[in-house]
């Protein structure tokens, strides 16, 4: 077992205060990520032998050990999931996330979007209330929510949805060939006198992003609100765009995004709509005996609380993140390896550790059957088993 030291994303829609507290640090901007694992952009850093090392570089001395010998041939001796506290205070990007197969084609011809050659599916399961857009609403009533702001330069948009083309709506919207900040400001005055959450929330976008007419995002798409220990699975090509809350997030161990809006990054509308399911929806993913499972082989994510102690038998590549009181992990099948600073002996010759809120361990398969207990809630994720 190795404790983690994990990178913080600073991007500008992130929290001042969600991962500090959790961390128990003072943010001196915001702070949006919190990256464990092992992508090579962000890796989480460990001692070995007193010497500070990267989990990437761990996994590639031996990936057989780390991964065990069927995670590591399934996918290729790299660690095939990534773990994630993210803290949204401001709306994120709209994005989708391209299937296997177009991520590894765009990898190949070396388009800019494609960073990595792997896709992206990820899951979320709420700390705090989080919401969300995600998923295409049905056209014939997307079309009504528009009609009803009387804006009469959104009358090809109406009509491309009331045919049902929902992604001839969004391409209007995104290409707008007039003054872009003409037509938000009438968006605005329009849905300020609808008393409707929705409307609100495409006034509360436009604030943010005024020339943008990606703000009308909330009338084309569902508005998802998870409470906490709720999860939401979204896979490929589905359009996203989360609002606001604390959340775990774990997902394939890619960094492919295609954004539509709703942002200061780079912007590929075709690209985007080359690659988006207008049927495709998010999944919500109830807890089976604790553990939130998606149809993906890279991932599925455990939710440990007090008096439901977790005995996994079956060794895997584990990432264990305490967010509440105190958690003891305990290996019992192998021998401790790598850095044990702060464990102590005692599971039948392995090693185990006390994590507090904010620290995380990283568990090779090597270590055997893991015990994860105490008066705390964790977080544990895992490649999916059952699937490699």
């Amino acid at each position: 077992m190795d404790l983690l030291t994990n990178p913080v994303k600073d991007y500008p829609w992130g929290s001042r205060t969600a991962i500090a507290a959790l961390t128990g640090r003072t943010a001196t901007g915001p702070e949006a990520e919190l990256w464990l694992g092992a992508h090579p952009a962000a890796p989480s850093r460990l001692t070995r032998d007193g010497a500070e090392t990267t989990l990437t570089d761990v996994i590639a001395a031996d990936p057989a050990g780390t991964l065990g010998e069927a995670v590591a041939e399934r996918f290729g001796g790299r660690l095939p999931y990534l773990m994630k506290l993210i803290a949204v205070e401001r709306p994120l990007s709209l994005q989708v996330h391209p299937d296997a197969e177009q991520a590894a084609a765009g990898h190949a011809r070396g388009d800019a979007n494609y960073t990595d050659p792997w896709h992206k599916p990820e899951l979320v399961c709420a700390l705090t209330p989080f919401t969300g857009l995600a998923g295409f609403r049905p056209a014939e009533q997307s079309a009504m929510l528009v009609d009803r702001l009387r804006v009469e330069p959104l009358r090809p948009v109406v009509r491309a949805l009331g045919d049902g083309d929902v992604l001839g709506a969004l391409r209007t919207l995104l290409e707008w060939p007039g003054s872009r900040r003409k037509l938000v400001e009438s968006v605005v005055w329009a849905a300020s006198a609808v008393h409707a959450p929705d409307y609100a929330l495409v006034t509360r976008l436009a604030r943010r992003y005024p020339e943008d007419p990606a703000v009308l995002a909330p009338l084309l798409m569902r508005r998802h609100t998870l409470a906490p220990g709720e999860a939401l699975f979204l896979g490929a090509g589905v359009p996203h765009c989360y609002l606001d809350g604390f959340a775990v997030e774990v997902m394939a161990c890619s960094d492919n995004v295609l954004r539509a809006g709703l942002t200061g990054k780079p912007v590929d509308v075709e690209e985007l709509l080359r690659i988006t399911d207008p049927v495709a929806q998010p999944v919500v993913v109830e807890p089976d005996d604790g553990a939130y499972v998606p149809p993906v082989p890279e991932f599925l994510l455990r939710r440990i609380a007090p008096g439901a102690a977790g005995v996994l038998v079956e060794a895997a590549p584990r990432t264990v993140l305490c967010v509440d009181g105190v958690v003891n992990v305990g290996t019992t099948g192998g021998a401790a390896g790598g850095s044990t600073g702060g464990f102590s002996e005692g599971f039948s010759g392995g090693a185990e550790v006390k994590l507090r809120p904010g620290e995380s361990v990283f568990v090779a398969a090597s270590e055997g059957r893991v015990h994860i207990g105490g008066d705390g809630v964790a977080f544990c994720a895992e490649p999916h088993m059952s699937l490699t």
